[in-house]
């Protein structure tokens, strides 16, 4: 599947999603929606920040036009931009000097970020198709490359990754928009309905 563009998708989000109607509404209450939604994720998932939630979707312009639905694929937008930034830094790394270990740790973790890139690239199309469940599967798949690459460094003691924040931050995106996804089905009309009211 190809990969749709980030502005693309925010154009789509902006004219499609949004009624022009209730533009300046949305507009005014959206920072109180990412608040609240990033508030209730760290509420709700121990392993979520709230600061990294708030931090990364408050910088996406489109995230402060947008609803629930808006805000998980930003998500799952952010965490294909963060794999496919790592993988250009493990490429990077890997022409580095490193010990035999590391080396092997580095390789692994690029095939890992590889099949992630493909992973979430097929996780928005489907988000975007409506197939939310599927989405959410492969999202969930995707939160195995940052650990597992993180793990592999571990397996030798004294070995540091040097992958540590690109790691932790594509767990926590794709943490996000599970979350996200997860309150759009269990209380999704509430929650806008909450956030809105203004």
């Amino acid at each position: 599947m190809y990969h749709i563009s980030f502005f693309l998708i925010c154009c789509c989000l902006f004219f499609l999603v949004i009624p022009h109607s209730k533009f300046s509404t949305i507009a005014a209450t959206s920072v109180d929606i990412i608040d609240q939604t990033c508030k209730k994720c760290a509420d709700e998932f121990n392993v979520i920040s709230y600061k990294v939630c708030a931090t990364s979707l408050q910088a996406v312009p489109v995230s402060h036009v947008t609803n629930l639905q808006g805000l998980a694929l930003i998500a799952m937008e952010l965490a294909l931009e963060n794999a496919t930034n790592t993988l250009s830094t493990i490429e990077k790394l890997s022409n580095k000097s490193f010990d035999p270990f590391a080396l092997v740790c580095l390789k692994d973790c690029l095939q890992l970020y590889s099949d992630a890139i493909t992973t979430l690239r097929d996780a928005v199309g489907a988000f975007l198709r409506g197939d939310y469940n599927t989405a959410n599967i492969w999202v969930s798949a995707v939160m195995e490359a940052p650990t597992t690459c993180e793990e592999g460094f571990k397996e030798k003691e004294g070995e540091v990754s040097p992958l540590k924040n690109e790691n932790y931050n594509l767990f926590q995106l794709c943490d996000i928009a599970l979350c996200i996804s997860h309150l759009l089905k269990y209380s999704g009309s509430t929650f806008l309905t909450r956030c809105s009211a203004t």
